[in-house]
């Protein structure tokens, strides 16, 4: 079994220092490879759960964030690739988590429940 990471902790929505997309990206970039989350939980990991269209919208932008943002395991609450019409072309999001080993079909993540990551569940509290 692969040791475990601390994961960073990540500041409430709010602060001054750190915008709400920095925030977003930094909780995406700790999403373990072979793993996919939802902008929902992203959102609730940030004390606003009612923001995952907030949460996609900072992951449109994701591709000019540095470091990289690993946007493409970032997936809507059914599994679903709805962010993949902002790749290019729209079929790199799937080929990029069937290169982590993540099976795909109709646009959708198979087994999701079992690939799926929610980082409260990781201790980022």
């Amino acid at each position: 079994m692969p040791k475990k990471e601390k994961l960073k902790t990540i500041k409430p929505s709010g602060k001054k220092e750190e915008s709400f997309f920095e925030q977003v990206y930094e909780i995406a970039r700790q999403i373990p490879k072979g793993r996919v989350t939802s902008y929902g939980a992203i959102a609730a990991c940030l004390g606003t759960k009612l923001s995952a269209r907030m949460v996609g919208w900072a992951m449109n932008g994701a591709g000019k964030a540095k470091p990289k943002v690993p946007a493409h395991r970032v997936v809507n609450k059914n599994g679903m690739l709805t962010g993949r019409h902002h790749f290019s072309p729209p079929e790199l999001m799937q080929q990029l988590l069937e290169k982590e080993g993540i099976k795909v079909k109709n646009e959708t993540v198979v087994d999701f429940e079992k690939k799926f990551w929610h980082p409260m569940d990781e201790g980022m509290w």
